[in-house]
């Protein structure tokens, strides 16, 4: 269905649209938000959507369905999916308002819903990017961005009967903004607005690779690179178009310094670590004197660890960093 459905739609869809559509991505998102902040739009409107997936009308979807689908048997199945019920806690619940998430059919439901929003905003010449429900409008003013805010928002409620979350939506300065993950700083040197990495990204990546490198989770350590690679690689490749230099360098560092913290307590027994050392490397009386310290694991891996376990250690070991991807 959604192969029937995507061609038809297609060409309908808006330039200023990247989420769920074939060759568009988040990148392309946050690429068209920078070009206009960087032409003088430096407000931004930040509409959210409530609840967005759960509160889509039925009757509307099908309307806007409607205009453009003729064939009576794909509108059937589409009003079908969407009053299918869903089970919580082993109990069926009617579905009498919003797609099914995580449904093959809900993103493109949900396009075809949103792209009433994307062509009322070219109508009115506004400057904006969306992905999925995640919408922003840049305009050159605060009192032309306070102005777009009421009245987009009475659109969306009143022309899509979607709810917006006035709590969340906000006019604000590029810099105070977290769109897509990323946020936006102005850059003095070259003049330019650039993206990073917002905080609470760079805060949830923390939190994950916290418990990729405890030193209470027993597993191999091949098991615990491969898992902090893939975390790694894809993180960069989401983030790649940012500016994260200064943060990557501190993030490598403080998993190095995790890594031997985890090295150190697997090889426990004073005669593990001296033959560990000695396998490194290393002279034979610094082998002893380390091996027998009493020093705590932070301690160790802070001071003697960064020479035995160095960064080439770690790197031939499998070791994948940000600043190297």
């Amino acid at each position: 269905m959604v192969q029937i459905l995507t061609p038809i739609y297609e060409p309908l869809f808006s330039e200023h649209s990247f989420g769920f559509r074939p060759n568009r991505c988040c990148e392309m998102a946050i690429v068209k938000a920078l070009e206009y902040m960087n032409e003088g739009y430096h407000w931004v409107v930040d509409i959210d959507l409530e609840k967005f997936f759960d509160n889509v009308s039925h009757d509307k979807l099908i309307t806007i369905v409607m205009r453009n689908v003729k064939d009576g048997e794909i509108v059937s199945l589409i009003r079908k999916y969407l009053v299918s019920g869903i089970m919580i806690d082993n109990e069926y619940k009617e579905s009498v308002i919003g797609t099914p998430q995580g449904g093959n059919l809900s993103p493109l439901l949900s396009n075809v819903i949103l792209n009433e929003l994307d062509k009322e905003l070219e109508a009115r010449g506004l400057h904006f990017t969306r992905y999925a429900d995640d919408c922003i409008i840049l305009v050159g003013s605060s009192k032309a961005a306070d102005r777009v805010m009421a009245n987009v928002s009475k659109y969306i409620e009143k022309k899509l009967g979607l709810k917006v979350n006035m709590t969340k939506s906000k006019v604000s300065k590029p810099n105070e903004i977290k769109y897509l993950g990323f946020g936006f700083y102005y850059d003095r040197y070259s003049q330019l607005w650039k993206a990073k990495p917002h905080e609470i990204s760079i805060q949830k990546l923390k939190e994950k690779i916290k418990k990729l490198t405890s030193r209470s989770w027993s597993v191999d350590m091949n098991y615990r690179l491969i898992k902090l690679k893939q975390l790694i690689v894809g993180w960069v490749n989401y983030y790649r178009i940012g500016y994260f230099k200064i943060k990557a360098k501190e993030i490598d560092r403080n998993i190095r310094f995790r890594l031997r913290i985890c090295i150190w307590k697997q090889w426990k027994k004073p005669y593990t670590r001296y033959k560990a050392l000695k396998k490194l490397g290393l002279e034979e009386w610094k082998c002893k004197t380390w091996s027998n310290t009493r020093k705590s694991y932070a301690r160790c891996a802070s001071t003697f660890l960064k020479v035995a376990i160095s960064k080439e250690v770690l790197k031939k070991r499998g070791l994948v960093t940000l600043l190297d991807q």
